[in-house]
């Protein structure tokens, strides 16, 4: 395992970085990519004031998933492929029409240097939105099967950019005999304490209650994944040999409802209890709404669907049991965000 090296994809990531750290606790060698080398200095801060080990064990390259610039070079003896960052963002901004496109070259882009350079197992970063999200059966379970309808109406373009490059790359192993092998990691919405002050997307879920985005709760579920269960379930899914070829689903064991989660700040912290709304919005509201309105519309997905979702998988195959709680992902990513001057 030592001599082992690890790529991992977009190094200044929320995720990425709690990767690496946790890759070189475990003593392996990571082989980072950033879209500019400009950017290591801050990641290597990050990592030496939370004393990370074997630092000397990491070594950073430049390679950009929306160029074929860098990526075999990268790819040079390397066991191990953690893809991490999603290509999602075009020039820093969102423009719907090309998001879906650009996430698919960059999945295949990395998956075919992969192949080209004989690594052995390529690890994605997945998204609970390509699974769960079409599960409006009361009754139905969603599991590593099922699979969201990428016209789903209310489908973030996020989510949808997500489906359908996951999608991508499970029909690319079908058409071709790669000898690589292939793992996804679905994650819920994800939590949890930040190395420094950038955080993933899924913290809006939070920042919302504090920003004005949201003046009353929704009564909406939301399956939530500490940050640093991912990291557990991805380097078990890249380490146990049964877990080629699957899908894991990294959520907690049940999902909380948005009023839950605004008292837990508002019991915990209570410092922050006169900044969060006190008022619920009703669901009918939001039903009424998503016809005029993106927001609703993905509000409304958000009532329709089963959040009842199932992380057996990532405990039966990978042994995997999970290191925090909802309750530990939401205060540890508000104690971040107030660390990050994120919360006014």
């Amino acid at each position: 395992m030592m001599n082992e090296t690890v790529l991992v994809t977009g190094a200044n990531g929320f995720l990425a970085m709690r990767l690496i750290k946790q890759l070189l606790t475990n003593g392996y060698h990571v082989r980072a990519t950033l879209r500019s080398l400009a950017k290591k200095e801050t990641v290597l801060a990050a990592f030496k004031a939370n004393n990370v080990t074997n630092i000397n064990q990491l070594e950073f390259v430049q390679a950009d998933l929306t160029k074929d610039d860098g990526w075999h070079a990268a790819m040079h003896g390397v066991t191990y492929v953690m893809s991490v960052a999603a290509p999602v963002f075009v020039n820093g901004a969102m423009a719907s029409e090309k998001v879906a496109q650009t996430a698919v070259d960059g999945t295949l882009r990395i998956l075919k240097a992969a192949q080209a350079s004989e690594v052995k197992r390529m690890v994605m970063t997945a998204n609970l939105g390509a699974v769960g999200f079409s599960n409006k059966d009361p009754k139905h379970i969603t599991t590593e099967s099922d699979w969201t309808n990428s016209n789903e109406p209310g489908l973030s373009i996020y989510e949808k950019s997500k489906l359908i490059a996951e999608k991508s790359a499970w029909d690319y192993f079908k058409q071709t005999n790669s000898q690589l092998e292939f793992v996804t990691v679905n994650a819920g919405a994800m939590l949890g304490p930040s190395l420094d002050n950038h955080v993933s997307g899924s913290f809006g879920i939070i920042k919302n209650f504090f920003d004005g985005g949201l003046k009353a709760i929704p009564k909406i579920d939301v399956n939530i994944v500490d940050v640093r269960d991912v990291v557990d379930i991805e380097i078990r899914a890249m380490e146990t040999s049964q877990a080629a070829g699957k899908r894991f689903l990294a959520v907690e064991d049940n999902p909380i409802s948005m009023p839950q989660l605004v008292s837990v700040i508002k019991e915990n912290r209570p410092q922050l209890a006169p900044k969060l709304p006190t008022k619920t919005v009703p669901s009918w509201l939001i039903r009424l709404g998503a016809p005029f309105n993106k927001q609703a519309q993905e509000g409304r997905l958000l009532l329709d669907i089963n959040h009842h979702v199932s992380n057996h998988r990532a405990k039966e195959i990978l042994g995997w049991q999970p290191i925090s709680r909802n309750e530990d992902a939401i205060l540890t990513a508000v104690d971040s965000m107030l660390t990050a001057g994120l919360i006014k």
